[in-house]
């Protein structure tokens, strides 16, 4: 949890000055306003009461296992389903988990709520950062509506399709880096290690060579004499990369250029939809109001351009737009994502509406991962194989040019 300070009005106009403790400035905002009615500043305070992460964490890290974490609410839904206090299910489950990190949270929540705390509460203070927004939002609407066991069960089938439709994507962008990274190993591996040997015996041979075994020979010692400062080269890009993510304009720049990367751009967009849709949809049902609802879900959001392009509509629903205006206006939705979601406004169904909205964009994220994937497949083997046949040419080249002079 973060420290904000802020300045406020309450309902009589008087200026109120305080501190609350928020996931971020968008949690922060939500809980003033539920209490003033006007917020005039806010702002992160670094450090307040906390030691330094690196004294606070376990031995291993401290994050959550996504796997151990959804097997969690799936076994509290099941517990709970079957009548056993809400304290007792927290204990049960918290002696059967292997993740130290959740264990210790599942101990303390479990001692919490024993003391009379609500467990949204307990979660959210001992989970801090690690557990979801969305689950501890789902847990309290759960709370407020006595149905906890159904608050955990949507909990554990949304984290389950989030995490299978997350392998997906990751799949889809990794394989393709994956194995060109393992094309550029193996043919730095021939160019340091295996042409140079070919290079000594054709010397030690004499003759004229041929010019594609020259140029080998070439591009051969190109890489022998310079491959500690290629490393070194690609290792400052990476570290440029990195660091250039994290200032705020570049992680934008970055977001925006995602999205206009032939193919992988529209894997990011159906992504972007597809948690857009299905996050709505979760806490739409979990009976959260609709500004809330969209706060939370740009807080999910992957891509940064559509993280704040989503935390913009909370403003303009809240000052009397509709869904469907101020998807509009931020002007990335996609076309059919809106409309259906007008549609959901309309008639009223907006939780049917989005479920059948988020299992249509999980299709065809699905559909487009498959089809990135059988298209770029074919032109890194391509790639891969031009490479290798101009090694395996110019050395053939070479021998039968020796054995023909000899």
């Amino acid at each position: 949890m973060n420290s904000y300070k802020y300045t406020a009005l309450s309902a009589t106009g008087e200026k109120i000055d305080g501190m609350i403790e928020a996931v971020d400035r968008l949690d922060a905002s939500s809980k003033i306003r539920q209490q003033y009615s006007m917020i005039l500043d806010i702002k992160e305070i670094k450090g307040v009461g906390a030691l330094p992460g690196f004294l606070n964490m376990d031995i291993g890290g401290n994050k959550l296992n996504n796997k151990e974490f959804t097997l969690m609410c799936s076994q509290l839904a099941t517990v709970l389903s079957a009548g056993i206090p809400i304290s007792r299910a927290i204990r049960l489950i918290g002696d059967k988990v292997s993740d130290k990190t959740l264990k210790r949270i599942l101990t303390q929540a479990g001692e919490d709520v024993e003391a009379g705390r609500t467990v949204s509460s307990s979660f959210e203070e001992h989970g801090g950062n690690l557990f979801p927004v969305t689950f501890i939002e789902t847990i309290r609407a759960g709370e407020a509506a006595g149905d906890l066991a159904g608050a955990f069960d949507s909990m554990a089938r949304h984290f389950n399709k989030q995490a299978k439709m997350g392998a997906k994507v990751r799949a889809a962008m990794g394989y393709p880096l994956f194995v060109l990274a393992v094309a550029v190993v193996v043919v730095m591996v021939l160019m340091v290690r295996v042409v140079p040997t070919f290079t000594a015996i054709f010397n030690d041979l004499g003759g004229e060579l041929p010019l594609m075994t020259r140029m080998l020979i070439g591009i051969s010692n190109f890489f022998k004499d310079n491959i500690l400062y290629m490393i070194l080269i690609i290792a400052v890009l990476i570290l440029a990369y990195i660091l250039y993510k994290r200032t705020p304009k570049g992680e934008m720049n970055l977001a925006r250029l995602q999205l206009k990367l032939p193919v992988l751009g529209n894997i990011a967009e159906l992504n972007a939809a597809s948690l857009f849709a299905n996050t709505m949809a979760t806490m739409i049902g979990a009976g959260l109001p609709v500004t809330r609802a969209v706060q939370i879900t740009s807080q999910v959001m992957t891509n940064l351009l559509f993280k704040e392009k989503v935390a913009g509509m909370v403003t303009r629903i809240e000052e009397g737009r509709t869904i469907l205006d101020s998807m509009r206006e931020t002007e990335i939705m996609p076309d059919i994502l809106c409309d259906m979601v007008g549609v959901g406004e309309e008639t009223g169904e907006m939780k049917h509406t989005l479920d059948l909205t988020a299992e249509y964009y999980d299709n065809e994220l699905e559909q487009a991962i498959q089809s990135a994937i059988s298209k770029l497949e074919p032109g890194l083997l391509i790639f891969i194989a031009i490479v290798a046949g101009f090694i395996v040419i110019a050395i053939y080249m070479s021998m039968f040019s020796m054995y023909s002079s000899m």
